[in-house]
């Protein structure tokens, strides 16, 4: 493996390994504040008489364990091979998936992510005809990536007029690719999980984007990916409310079928609210005493390993001490071990000290067994 790939490589699996998984409208109501429970860290805590890991242990350097061997192996040959100008490896990734949804866009992720470092392999790919479903959707997810880089973070009156002019026209391009690649095979429902990307920067009015979005269900009803981004499209600083997502990711809860982790968008719905009200805007305690419970059946009968768990498991822990669920809270802490390096503890100036309170608060306060 040459330098250059084994840099991208590197870079390709840290990114697989860390990641996460506009309208007028009415308003929503003022829910009523939630409390945390306060209290210091108390002295003399020690972790293992919680069935905890000590506190010298704690890893801020990531959300979960580490990819095992054999797998990170078969991932740095596919990446080192589409680096170097082949395709036929993506190809055969993505059929290996058969129709299971969600395992094939959580390939076609990593192959954009490939892709964004280096792409005459796919350009290659697209030209071969094989899998042509695949490779123009990783064509279009690249293009809607490269929309989002061009815009940037910024609120919407604050990005340069060329820049807007550029994300604009990437979206347009992904859209164009998304619908040959819909063409190309019917029942896929990766295409439109693109296209419910990017309705919200087109953007889409709400009755044109649930046109899109029956699309999508009527050939996944329960897609990963496609929930999180109509979650997007429907939180206020799109085309919804604060109400509307909150509906739409507590609907995926009551729905999701059993082992998948669709029940973790409600948590990233109250990372939502949290981050644009603080807790008051979170629901009331009583309201996530009654969900937060169900999350945290689902995520228990998700398979393991599963890049997602330990990423949703940091905020159910959080958002459990919110609701004052301290033994909820504390059950995911035990499943987490020594990984601390995700949010809300890595928006903190110190993760591991924020983990670490966290879980005294919660083994101190939980009911004795």
């Amino acid at each position: 493996m040459t330098p250059a790939l084994v840099f991208g490589t590197v870079l390709l699996l840290s990114l697989l390994t860390r990641r996460r998984w506009s309208g007028g409208t009415v308003p929503a109501p003022v829910p009523a504040p939630a409390q945390p429970p306060v209290a210091p860290t108390p002295d003399g805590f020690d972790p293992r008489q919680y069935g905890l890991v000590p506190s010298a242990e704690l890893d801020p350097g990531r959300a979960g364990p580490p990819l095992a061997l054999l797998r990170r192996k078969e991932l740095e040959a596919l990446a080192d091979s589409c680096l170097a100008g082949g395709w036929r490896a993506a190809a055969a990734y993505v059929v290996a998936a058969g129709e299971d949804w969600d395992e094939r866009w959580s390939r076609l992720d990593f192959l954009t992510r490939v892709a964004a470092e280096r792409d005459e392999w796919l350009t290659a790919w697209r030209e071969s005809g094989t899998e042509a479903c695949a490779a123009t959707t990783v064509y279009a997810r690249l293009l809607v990536q490269r929309a989002w880089e061009a815009r940037g973070s910024a609120l919407a009156h604050q990005v340069p007029a060329g820049h807007l002019t550029a994300f604009k026209s990437l979206l347009a391009e992904a859209n164009t690719a998304a619908r040959e690649a819909a063409v190309l095979d019917p029942r896929d429902p990766g295409p439109w999980a693109v296209l419910v990307t990017t309705a919200r920067g087109v953007p889409l009015s709400n009755r044109r984007f649930r046109a899109l979005w029956q699309e999508l269900t009527a050939r996944a009803p329960h897609h990963v990916g496609g929930h999180w981004q109509a979650m997007q499209y429907w939180c206020a600083k799109w085309h919804g409310s604060d109400a509307q997502m909150l509906r739409f990711a507590e609907q995926a809860v009551r729905t999701a079928p059993a082992g998948s982790v669709l029940p973790g968008l409600y948590l990233q719905a109250l990372t939502e609210l949290e981050q644009r009200h603080g807790l008051y805007g979170l629901p009331d305690a009583g309201r996530l005493g009654e969900l937060l419970p169900a999350v945290a059946s689902a995520l228990d009968a998700v398979p393991t390993p599963h890049d997602q768990l330990p990423l949703l498991r940091h905020l159910l822990a959080h958002f459990a001490l919110v609701a004052r669920q301290p033994a909820l809270a504390l059950e995911q802490f035990r499943l987490l071990g020594p990984w601390c390096g995700a949010h809300p503890w890595t928006s903190t100036s110190h993760p591991v000290r924020a983990f670490d309170h966290a879980r005294a608060v919660a083994a101190t306060h939980a009911p004795a067994a």
